[in-house]
């Protein structure tokens, strides 16, 4: 079985251990698996061929299919740019490189098939591409590229030469290696109960969807994989706090409650405030520690539930007590527990 986690990520080709120190000090990439868990943060189709003459400026990006008419140089020191002249019959668009001039000028030949991309921008009526990404024609079937991925790098990175366009060159050397299916890590039934896609091709197509469709599967299997373990963290370390923590138990309703309840309670309880009590009797005497949140509007009656709550535990030779977050609120509370149980022979005391 291919195991992602155990294999070096300098000994993918084209990384080495240059690479490998930038990848691990940058993105905290160490292994197979954490790269091919380095998700793309955006997708750009690459599919489709526009025409110059369709471009306007408000296009964020774009592919053309022509031919480089001619080249030239323009301006000088730090201003000095290089234009290629781009046709595709329909019109022209300028092709502009503000460094890595020479490279251009070695690279590209003026009456050859291009596939130019590149975000648009108007520039004294004439579309312009700053460098744009170029490849021979015969060397792309656009069916194939569909949505291109787009990787954050930081900029110690790209002086390095590990921009965007490098990180999809790893990733996908990565996938050539996958050969055979990965481990499975959600069991076969849930996998099968949820239509989740398997988890070698959720992350060949997370990395290089053809389609929308393919993408959304891909992102919903990886999403719901990632909640399912927290969903189980948090249920470990619930199971795990029940084992160790027992709460203490008040086994009766006692004399206090069934008093106040006839012969203090200044009015009659609403049918929320009866439910929750009972809700809180069922926890307090199952011998686990409560964690309750007690939820409503002001005035709905939450401190005479908490009043309530209190007379169950001194019902089973406990004391309680109500923490409020300021002292004028814990005063206010104090006067008036000292009102409600008037006459009940509790000692009720305040502490600030």
């Amino acid at each position: 079985m291919f195991d992602l986690a155990l294999r070096d990520i300098k000994y993918l080709p084209g990384v080495g251990p240059a690479r490998a120190a930038l990848l691990e000090s940058e993105l905290q990439i160490k292994t197979f698996q954490d790269l091919i868990q380095y998700y793309p943060y955006k997708y750009i189709d690459r599919s489709r061929i526009f025409r110059i003459s369709e471009i306007d400026g408000n296009m964020p990006y774009i592919q053309l299919k022509g031919q480089i008419v001619n080249m030239e140089l323009i301006g000088e020191g730090r201003g000095k740019r290089l234009v290629a002249h781009f046709s595709d019959g329909s019109g022209m668009a300028d092709l502009v490189w503000f460094q890595g001039i020479k490279f251009a000028q070695e690279k590209y030949r003026p009456n050859q098939d291009y596939i130019v991309f590149g975000k648009p921008t108007i520039y004294g009526g004439r579309v312009n591409i700053a460098h744009p990404e170029i490849d021979r024609e015969a060397n792309l079937n656009l069916s194939e590229m569909g949505m291109q991925p787009y990787y954050n790098t930081s900029e110690k990175m790209k002086k390095s030469g590990l921009n965007s366009a490098a990180m999809r060159k790893l990733i996908q050397n990565l996938l050539g290696l996958i050969t055979e299916p990965l481990q499975e890590t959600l069991p076969d039934w849930l996998v099968a109960k949820e239509k989740l896609m398997d988890l070698t091709t959720a992350y060949r197509c997370i990395h290089n969807p053809q389609t929308p469709l393919e993408l959304r599967l891909s992102q919903l299997r990886l999403k719901y994989e990632e909640l399912f373990y927290v969903q189980l963290n948090i249920a470990r370390y619930s199971s795990d706090r029940l084992h160790r923590f027992k709460g203490y138990m008040f086994g009766r309703i006692g004399d206090n409650f069934n008093r106040f309840y006839n012969e203090f309670l200044p009015f009659s309880l609403t049918g929320a405030q009866k439910r929750v009590l009972r809700e809180i009797r069922a926890d307090v005497g199952s011998g686990r520690q409560m964690n309750r949140l007690l939820q409503g509007d002001v005035g709905s009656g939450k401190t005479m539930v908490a009043l309530m709550s209190m007379l169950m535990a001194i019902d089973n030779g406990y004391q309680a007590c109500i923490m409020a977050p300021t002292e004028i609120l814990s005063e206010q509370h104090y006067a008036n527990m000292k009102r409600y149980v008037a006459g009940m022979g509790l000692s009720v005391e305040l502490l600030t």
